[in-house]
């Protein structure tokens, strides 16, 4: 059993937590302009303490403390309907020692972000019950110039705000981009963003699956193995994402969710595109390393290609969110969402 959320309405109250990295204090002028994109979008923002003083210890916001205070002070404030992260990091999961379940189980709230965050969605899904948003975050994603993505836009605000409980299919973005431009020099405003053309999701192993889904960053996630808030994966649809995918890196990963048994329990395999892939060299694709490590005689439909990722644009998917994959073969690969992700 897990819940659901409230929809998030125009007018409602998000505020922002910094949960590791203090991209908002380096890159200030990128912050200031997701807040601006947020409540261009017709809603109010509120900082977080610890986040709206610009604090900063080098490489984190503040002590893990710190950090979960300004988390559950925000959390229990009745005007804030939703969070969201100003970016990742590293150390999410150092908040989950002082974070307060039980409230957060008896208030649900739509919680959003990606990548470090994936230790706030493990331990908020298996402490509180709470289905939590893989989905953007403020920098990144709202932050883009001159404004957010449309489909990045149009995914989270359905996401978040529609408690339709009528099935609706995922579509893959007409175009994609990991093009990365400098925040520093000021190229996120004056160079313009690099697309490709999106071929759309690629079947690996043909099949048809329904089931929730758990959508993790394959790195933060086996940093979670051991741990008492490790998700229960059996005949769940796993998607897995990551920033850098280096193929020597991918391997060992992939070795490990093998080695641990998930690849057994399963009901299906999506994996998102990396935000840079690096061959090193191999004369192997990405995806042939996949089934090697996965296996190519799986009951269940595997995926590749996916676009709730480090890339652009980012659809948004909810926790424990009932889909239905059908992977036809080549890129003939349909996702259906099952059911509303608030109500």
């Amino acid at each position: 059993m897990s819940y659901k959320p409230s929809a998030l309405k125009i007018g409602d109250t998000i505020g922002v937590f910094t949960p590791y990295f203090p991209a908002h204090v380096e890159w200030r002028d990128k912050y200031l302009h997701g807040l601006a994109v947020l409540r261009n979008l017709g809603y109010e923002v509120l900082e977080g303490a610890l986040t709206a003083k610009a604090t900063s210890q080098g490489y984190r916001s503040g002590s893990p403390q710190e950090r979960a205070a300004e988390f559950m002070e925000l959390y229990r404030q009745p005007q804030v309907k939703a969070m969201i992260s100003t970016i990742g990091g590293t150390n999410s999961s150092s908040l989950i020692p002082y974070l307060e379940f039980d409230f957060i189980a008896a208030h649900p709230k739509i919680i959003c972000g990606y990548s470090d965050v994936t230790s706030l969605h493990l331990a908020l899904l298996k402490f509180s019950k709470l289905r939590t948003f893989y989905g953007p975050a403020v920098m990144p994603s709202f932050g883009e110039w001159p404004d957010v993505l449309p489909e990045t836009k149009e995914s989270f605000l359905r996401a978040v705000s529609d408690p339709s409980q009528s099935s609706r299919p995922l579509t893959p973005p007409a175009s994609w981009s990991n093009h990365l431009r400098g925040v520093q020099s000021g190229e996120w405003k004056t160079l313009p963003r690099r697309f490709e053309k999106n071929l759309g999701w690629k079947t690996l192993i043909p099949g048809k699956a329904e089931a929730p889904v758990l959508v993790a960053n394959l790195n933060t996630l086996l940093t979670a193995a051991g741990t008492s808030y490790f998700p229960d994966l059996t005949a769940k649809i796993l998607l897995i994402e990551q920033m850098k995918a280096a193929f020597s890196m991918d391997e060992r990963n992939l070795r490990q969710l093998e080695r641990m048994g998930v690849f057994d329990r399963i009901a299906g395999l999506i994996v998102g595109k990396p935000e840079f892939l690096d061959s090193e060299n191999a004369p192997f694709s990405h995806d042939e390393l996949l089934l090697e490590v996965v296996g190519q005689n799986r009951p269940y439909p595997v995926v590749s290609g996916f676009d709730c990722s480090h890339t652009n644009p980012m659809l948004t998917i909810a926790q424990m969110t009932q889909l239905l994959v059908e992977a036809k073969g080549g890129y003939e690969t349909r996702v259906t969402v099952l059911e509303s992700m608030v109500i």
